[in-house]
């Protein structure tokens, strides 16, 4: 007997599945919150050098500041650079700084400002931006703690994907939740860029737990036939986080404030894993049989299935476990030992890293689309319900791998399609947009079905953990990637679609897991596929509701 057959004496998807999908919403919803955060957090206000005080008669404000400030080439009034002695503008007279006239015209020359910068706080009353001068020369130390963010994010996801499979997804949970309330509420208070650069990394490191642990303690409790839909279901909590980010900073101007409020969700959730349950998989791969027993009971209980004790006995579970109990600690060497192992993570690894690529390098990027960011942000968020429904009817009939390669594809596809749009065209940029937006999410809720169908139990974390990793490296250069609009404009855009391209390619080569029953050893991933190169096939009654 294994557990996929216990599973099924327990029930694989009821009120004991749905609860833990509700209990392991509000993570979801966190996520979002802090990994889109930047937008409003480093958003840069209009800005320009702070400038002797106007005259009290003066009243051409306009002209005056054209005194002060050189024009960039679109006739706009340079936000970064002054004039390094004032010009007269016609028929105008400029006072609080003593020139003669003859100054005022004969010196053209321009400088950095020196008093720093006055900002519009018409939308932010304040941001990291405004806070610390992060503009102008300085504006890639805005982009930079984005990528620190991700970095964290990055060794995080190592770290808690390798001591889940150690010590069990519920505990690491639980430092998940504890470590991100600490270090988030210690960012806030940041008193200077260095603190909050730290604190933040620390902040992703923290969040990383949520990311690779949620998705495997809800698929682990899960039946075969359930899996999709279960999967993307909880998938939209990601998206209502999205949504809420939109509102809350609509609500909330100012920085501090904005990181304490996407913070403090940490308290509920911390009191929440009362009612979490530990993998029962796990803790058979543990040798942890009476445990194992009371969350399979407890599980029964719940979804109202009567259970023969012979079934759930000390002895039965024992020999079940004699079986998962295959690899005491997993290491990450262990996901390349064998040959399909290995070509399983390589190919892994280059699709998460442009899935994660891709969609933060669209979804940082809120400007341009004829919208204000509070409008963009809740439209970006909106069309992840449709590209949500779009995953479950595909991964259902066309199944998992050629639902994650097209929507790459669309992805690569709408990138290029924005390349060809003038900046006239708004309309169409902004629906190529959103559509971009579509796929990219897409992609991201299928290969995180994919990848935790791909391991077996006992390297499930590890191998959602070296993923992740991956992952997160594309999501912390993508920020990077967008200050390459300083060499050539359109250099973001090609480099987010062709890494999305590419990742297309080598999704085609995965195996297919749809109607496949979860492998439990490495032992299950090395036996031969069958013709469709998929995992193991499930009997014909159990893909009824796959």
């Amino acid at each position: 007997m294994g557990f996929e057959e216990l599973l099924d004496q327990v029930g694989g998807f009821g009120p004991f599945q749905l609860r833990n999908l509700v209990l392991l919403a509000l993570p979801r919803m966190i996520l979002p919150m802090h990994f889109l955060l930047p937008i409003f957090l480093a958003a840069v206000p209009a800005h320009r050098c702070a400038l002797p005080g106007t005259p009290a008669n003066f009243s051409h404000q306009d002209a005056w500041l054209e005194g002060y400030l050189p024009q960039e080439p679109d006739g706009t009034l340079s936000s970064c650079l002054r004039f390094t002695h004032p010009q007269s503008p016609r028929n105008t007279t400029l006072g609080g700084e003593g020139q003669n006239p003859g100054e005022l015209q004969g010196e053209s020359s321009t400088m950095p400002c020196p008093q720093g910068w006055e900002y519009d706080r018409s939308e932010f009353s304040s941001t990291i931006a405004t806070e610390w001068d992060l503009v102008c020369e300085q504006k890639g130390l805005n982009r930079a703690t984005s990528s620190c963010f991700f970095a964290g994010v990055l060794v995080g996801a190592v770290a808690f994907g390798y001591l889940s499979d150690r010590f069990g997804r519920r505990r690491l949970l639980l430092v998940a939740y504890v470590s991100s309330l600490v270090m988030g509420l210690v960012s806030a208070a940041s008193v200077s860029y260095i603190m909050f650069a730290i604190t933040r990394t620390l902040t992703g490191t923290a969040l990383a737990g949520f990311t690779v642990i949620v998705i495997t303690l809800e698929l682990e409790w899960l039946d075969v036939g359930h899996r999709t839909v279960a999967g993307v279901l909880s998938t939209t909590f990601w998206t209502v986080g999205v949504m809420l980010l939109a509102l809350v900073g609509y609500l909330i101007r100012d920085w501090r404030w904005l990181l304490v409020a996407v913070t403090l969700p940490c308290v509920p959730g911390i009191l929440s894993l009362w009612w979490v349950p530990e993998s029962a998989r796990w803790l058979l791969t543990q040798g942890r049989v009476q445990e194992a027993r009371r969350y399979l009971l407890c599980c029964a209980r719940l979804n109202e299935r009567p259970v023969d004790e012979d079934s759930l006995s000390l002895e039965t579970l024992s020999k079940v476990a004699a079986g998962e109990h295959v690899v005491q600690r997993p290491s990450y060497l262990d996901l390349f030992r064998t040959s399909r192992l290995r070509h399983i993570s390589l190919c892994c690894m280059v699709v998460w890293f442009a899935v994660n690529f891709s969609y933060y390098g669209q979804s940082l990027d809120v400007s341009g689309l004829g919208l204000n960011i509070y409008q963009t942000q809740l439209l970006f968020g909106a069309v992840e319900l449709p590209a949500k429904l779009l995953v479950y009817l595909s991964v259902r009939h066309a199944g998992r791998r050629l639902t994650l390669a097209g929507t790459l594809l669309g992805t690569a596809l709408t990138l290029g399609g924005r390349l060809l749009v003038s900046s006239e065209m708004v309309a169409w940029s902004t629906t190529l947009a959103v559509m971009g937006k579509g796929f990219s999410e897409s992609s991201f809720t299928t290969v995180y079905l994919f990848t935790s169908e791909l391991y077996p139990t006992v390297l499930r974390q590890t191998g959602m953990g070296l993923t992740a990793l991956v992952g997160r490296l594309g999501g912390s250069l993508a920020p990077l990637a967008a200050l390459l609009d300083g060499v050539w404009l359109s250099l973001p855009k090609i480099t987010y679609g062709g890494i999305a391209l590419l990742a297309a390619c080598t999704a085609l080569l995965l195996p297919e897991t749809r109607h496949a029953q979860l492998p439990e050893t490495i032992q299950d991933v090395e036996r031969k596929r069958p013709a469709n190169k998929g995992l193991m096939p499930v009997p014909q009654h159990s893909r009824q509701s796959l």
